[in-house]
């Protein structure tokens, strides 16, 4: 037993053998925020899609009448006010920082939002980039939000480890590619969630295949898919496959995700919709 122990696992702050319950770590929200549910959107590595995928859950989830926030986490590498169209610089008031709105009601917070000029590198530490990423929850003033989607930089780091033990995550969802090594990528996403003791929804795949403009066939640019099989193997489902599409990028380009169509996220926006319902270890679609 260590000489500092105070006897109370709660509040102790020595990692002693003899302690018997993890230290809640998860900070208060903004007293102005009311946040419902908080989505996590993860990848073992980077130039997945992961910001893609982040912002068309949250404008579906717009869509469909909820109101719908996200939290840019990837403070080194921000593109969530470029893909929704925002640069005007967030403002504050007494009670905190007020996020910014996209055109389609989407509130927003990114370090973007904070600098001078948004090609300013942000050239800083671990510890200060998670630090920052634990003020975008509380000094954040969100109001009433349904659905919160973290956007989290790439790994198991720093910030990943910050937003998992600063937050109340509900879920997270796994954005991978079809290549090989797609089944390491997954796990290494899935072990983690494990770790932290947070549920997985499932995993997107993103860059899946290219449809043919003339006939309509899909081409499968990568070869086969091993996504399936990865999900499958750790008992998650596989919630969507979302082609190259060159439209979809060119909306992110403009700053124009909210003008998106296609039905290739429905069932992932099902599945965070009823996610309340549901029970990851009972549901026999698993």
């Amino acid at each position: 037993m260590s000489e500092g122990c105070t006897h109370n696992c709660e509040t102790c702050s020595q990692n002693c053998g003899e302690r018997n319950s993890p230290r809640n770590m998860v900070e208060k929200p903004n007293p102005g925020s009311r946040v419902n549910k908080v989505i996590g959107v993860v990848s073992g590595k980077g130039g997945v899609g992961k910001s893609l995928v982040t912002s068309l859950l949250a404008v579906s989830m717009q869509r469909k009448g909820y109101k719908a926030a996200v939290l840019d986490a990837d403070i080194t590498g921000p593109s969530i006010p470029q893909i929704f169209g925002v640069h005007e610089k967030a403002r504050g008031n007494g009670q905190g920082i007020l996020p910014a709105h996209s055109e389609s009601g989407v509130d927003l917070m990114s370090i973007n939002l904070l600098l001078e000029h948004e090609s300013d590198p942000v050239v800083w530490r671990g510890p200060v980039i998670a630090t920052t990423v634990k003020q975008f929850w509380t000094d954040v003033v969100w109001g009433d939000v349904d659905f919160m989607f973290v956007d989290m930089p790439p790994g198991t780091g720093d910030v990943p480890l910050t937003v998992f033990q600063s937050l109340p995550v509900d879920g997270i969802i796994i954005v991978t590619s079809p290549q090989e090594l797609v089944s390491m990528i997954v796990k290494k996403a899935m072990k983690m969630a494990q770790l932290m003791d947070v549920p997985v929804i499932g995993v997107v795949e993103n860059m899946s295949y290219v449809e043919c403009p003339d006939c309509g066939k899909k081409i499968m640019i990568y070869g086969e898919s091993k996504t399936a099989q990865a999900a499958a193997e750790e008992g998650l489902p596989l919630l969507a496959q979302i082609p190259i599409n060159p439209k979809l990028a060119a909306l992110c380009d403009a700053g124009k995700i909210q003008d998106f169509e296609g039905d290739f996220l429905d069932k992932a926006v099902k599945m965070v919709e009823d996610f309340q319902n549901w029970d990851l270890e009972e549901d026999e679609d698993f």
